[in-house]
């Protein structure tokens, strides 16, 4: 049985890395907000995006916060304003 789980992906790097860690980040999770990603992902992938990421910061100066959900379900979420994003399916 392959386990999901709901992430929540925020960052704050340097500026020089930020296009990086956005587009590695696009390929697991979806953009949300500015430094802001969530999604459905696989235990293997989650594992396997947060070993991109320690190639991709420099810990002494980047902050990547993940945020685990056992399902999208648990949290409520409210959006007021522009919505950047319609999402019509999730991926894993």
């Amino acid at each position: 049985m392959i386990f999901i789980r709901y992430v929540l992906v925020v960052y704050d790097v340097n500026e020089k890395r930020v296009n990086k860690v956005h587009k590695l980040l696009k390929k697991y999770t979806i953009w949300q907000q500015n430094s802001t990603f969530e999604g459905n992902l696989t235990q293997a992938s989650i594992k396997r995006m947060m070993r991109e990421l320690n190639k991709r910061i420099v810990p002494e100066e980047d902050s990547v916060i993940i945020y685990f959900f056992n399902s999208k379900e648990v949290f409520k979420k409210e959006i007021d304003g522009k919505i950047k994003w319609k999402i019509s399916s999730n991926f894993i």
